[in-house]
């Protein structure tokens, strides 16, 4: 859950999901729906995808027991070589390097590291200069201690701009500090480019409560909201209009476009409303919910949120 989220935001979730999925065994047997159910609003819901599936690994791969090396650990799908470290290190006291974003800030400060972190071979380079800082000595204590103090500093004291050097234990130790060049570090060239992607919404909806949902398949071109519940969501107006009978056209109304951003995309909905009298077949475009029960399914959070606002 911590991947790409805030702990504050986190906390509202986490108790939640414990209670539901309190044994990896829970989690593997757990219907898919259920898991985004209680990721929904979180986001980044490949997350919940990826730890269903790995749960579903423990369970046929390990014998229903969580790995206990970094490198088995990396073994189960979503789990990269830097989180499998802090598992490793934190759980077992392994000694092995981790390197998020903030650890990367980190080191590359305290050693001034010039390496152009947007290439794999210096970001290689740097996790090797990671490993060969780890403690060596009292590893099931040390390893947890070292790996927290180290995203730790890199999430309250060094920042990515104006970071406190004045209150970091290991200013004098900072090559970048002491050449009063902090903000030169680290490098990295390369930017990922936004994207921006338009989706016309059908909001379908019954005079008794009752509102069209399509469960969004897990493959294709687009995986925006993948697994999820969405509002029929189409790539043009056009398209929208040729999935209705003609004689619901005279009855949409088209409520302002606003824009949902995402990591790396920017969306921008255009929501149209349909309003009938009561549940109709529309093409196979899904399936109706009174509107409690779709708040109890995965929803995207601009979905959700209009869900809810409409109630």
């Amino acid at each position: 859950m911590l991947q790409q989220t805030q702990v504050s935001t986190v906390l509202n979730f986490y108790p939640k999901f414990l209670a539901k999925f309190p044994t990896v065994d829970a989690l593997a047997t757990a219907p898919l729906d259920d898991v985004l159910a209680l990721w929904s609003g979180m986001g980044y819901y490949t997350r919940a995808r990826n730890l269903h599936r790995a749960a579903n690994q423990v369970m046929q791969n390990f014998g229903g027991e969580f790995p206990k090396t970094a490198e088995s650990l990396e073994q189960l799908v979503g789990i990269g070589r830097s989180t499998a470290a802090a598992i490793a290190a934190f759980c077992y006291g392994e000694r092995v390097a981790i390197l998020d974003g903030n650890v990367k800030r980190v080191l590359a400060r305290v050693l001034a590291f010039d390496g152009d972190l947007a290439k794999a071979s210096e970001v290689n380079l740097l996790w090797d200069k990671a490993t060969e800082l780890l403690p060596t000595k009292h590893l099931k204590t040390a390893m947890p201690i070292y790996t927290q103090a180290l995203m730790d500093m890199g999430a309250t004291l060094c920042h990515v701009r104006s970071p406190d050097c004045i209150s970091c234990p290991v200013a004098s130790l900072c090559q970048a500090n002491l050449d009063k060049a902090c903000e030169s570090y680290p490098v990295k060239t390369k930017k990922l480019k936004r994207s921006t992607e338009s989706i016309w919404l059908l909001h379908a909806t019954t005079a008794q409560g009752h509102v069209l949902l399509q469960q969004r398949p897990m493959d294709g071109i687009s995986k925006v909201w993948a697994g999820l519940y969405s509002l029929p969501p189409f790539d043009s107006e056009v398209a929208l209009f040729d999935s209705l009978p003609k004689t619901a056209h005279k009855k949409l109304t088209f409520a302002p476009a606003f824009k949902h951003v995402l990591t790396h995309k920017d969306l921008w909905l255009h929501v149209v409303q349909l309003e009938v009298s009561a549940p109709i077949k529309l093409a196979k475009l899904g399936t109706w919910h009174s509107v409690a029960n779709a708040l109890q399914l995965g929803l995207p959070a601009p979905i959700r949120k209009m869900l809810e606002t409409a109630q």
